[in-house]
């Protein structure tokens, strides 16, 4: 069952997400519907390993000014698929 829901955001972010769910064909509701539905699906048992980037922006958290993505990606790879000597 489909309930309404009213949000206050900022316009140019609104704006910017129209444009984004009009590419991927999908209205700004069901944009914002799926979003929240992967943020609190219960991902128990799921094996799936996300980098600590990709983390970061499902968090909302900022990354940290320190972090250096490279080689943070590059660890995230070579415990996924490690490289054979």
């Amino acid at each position: 069952m489909d309930t309404k829901l009213t949000l206050k955001l900022n316009g140019a972010v609104i704006e910017r997400a129209k444009r984004y769910a009009t590419t991927k064909k999908l209205s700004l509701s069901r944009l914002v519907e799926n979003y929240l539905d992967s943020l609190t699906t219960d991902t128990a048992g799921n094996d799936l390993d996300l980098s600590p980037f990709v983390k970061s922006i499902a968090s909302g958290k900022s990354i940290p000014v320190e972090i250096d993505e490279k080689k943070e990606y590059a660890d995230f790879l070579e415990k996924k698929i490690p490289i054979a000597c």
